[in-house]
């Protein structure tokens, strides 16, 4: 049986992308190891169908992080039996790329962002310039792959030459209970984040008559706390902070709206396909995303969406209160969602996954 190890650098607890993945190679017949960090507070590691490992830090922020970790995740993989690694993203990708060489097994990259695309990246020089660097280096030389989107997988062709496969980030499809919606509420779920629009969200939320549900955290928490008590909307917007997947699939078949905004800041926002997108739509809630690339290639199929072409305050409240108070749109919309999420769902994804990893080892 085939060992295939996963290193990202967060909790694992929240991480239902690594969970879905790592659970469908485990049913597929390799063993799985996912190794992430230990934080204070962590909730106890839930069981699962493949190994799980916490790593503790001394620095648990900037540079020091990202150094201390990668020293402390290489000496415990060289410690470790595998057939193959995989990165996940940049913060991991140099342990693996020297454990691959030094084991002499076959490296993945898992490119679920594009990194230095991404606005926190973008607008601190010394900061791109670092993971740039690192980028040139090792990306080349990761032969397999796969990303999010077709857009990012041909802008890695286009950079470096590498056919990446496309895996979207999909839920695995379930049943969706009947709820009875009394209390109409907007949604946001997802890393609280620069480029996510809040700066427009916020203060757009003075002329909505609804109530905002966020849930999540992230670099821009402080900041999004700052906006809400700039603009005097504290009694609109409720934070739930990090909630285990089945709390918020709970929140999340309730609400009426969700919100996916994203700043066109860097390559990543423009053309990736969060997670969040599909997560409304399993849940069956129409939302409010952005008229970027992919997002229109799935509505022109399926409308479950109202896209923005840009973001203003007044663009994204208008937006929310027309969407909210057309009934017939909702309805339609969240038909829509019930008959999309069949198709694109995990269920069918994870095949071409699977077939990547055989073909992976097979090829060694």
């Amino acid at each position: 049986m085939k060992h295939i190890y996963f290193t990202v650098t967060n909790d694992l607890s929240f991480d239902q992308r690594m969970h879905r993945i790592c659970g469908s190679l485990a049913n597929a017949g390799f063993r799985i190891t996912l190794v992430g960090r230990s934080l204070k507070n962590s909730l106890p590691l839930q069981q699962k169908n493949f190994r799980q490992k916490r790593l503790r830090c001394f620095f648990n922020k900037g540079f020091l992080f990202y150094a201390e970790y990668n020293l402390r995740l290489l000496f415990y993989l060289l410690t470790q039996k595998m057939d193959c690694i995989c990165a996940i993203d940049l913060d991991t990708i140099l342990p693996c790329l020297f454990i691959s060489k030094f084991k002499n097994i076959p490296k993945v990259y898992d490119a679920h962002e594009y990194f230095t695309e991404l606005k926190e990246v973008r607008t601190r020089t010394f900061v791109r310039q670092f993971w740039l660097t690192i980028q040139k280096f090792a990306v080349p030389k990761y032969k397999y792959g796969y990303t999010v989107s077709e857009g990012l997988a041909g802008e890695f062709k286009k950079n470096y030459m590498r056919e990446y496969k496309v895996i979207r980030n999909l839920p695995v499809l379930k049943k969706l209970h009947r709820v009875e919606k009394e209390n109409r509420y907007l949604f946001f779920q997802g890393a609280v984040n620069e480029a996510r629009g809040f700066e427009y969200l916020i203060p757009a939320m003075k002329n909505v008559p609804y109530k905002l549900v966020i849930c999540g955290d992230g670099n821009f928490m402080s900041q999004l706390k700052g906006l809400i008590a700039q603009n005097d909307v504290e009694s609109k917007i409720e934070l739930r902070g990090m909630l285990l997947p089945d709390e918020l699939w709970a929140i999340a078949q309730r609400a009426s709206v969700g919100i996916g905004l994203a700043e066109k800041e860097g390559l990543n926002q423009f053309l990736a396909l969060p997670n969040k997108f599909f997560d409304y739509m399993h849940a069956g809630v129409p939302q409010i995303a952005m008229n970027y690339p992919e997002y229109k290639r799935i509505n022109n199929q399926f409308e479950v969406a109202v896209l923005l072409d840009d973001l203003s305050i007044e663009q994204v409240s208008l937006a929310i209160n027309k969407l909210m108070r057309d009934d017939s749109l909702l309805q339609q919309m969240h038909i829509n969602c019930l008959k999309a999420r069949e198709v694109f769902c995990w269920q069918k994804e994870e095949t071409k996954l699977i077939q990547l990893y055989k073909a992976v080892l097979k090829s060694e």
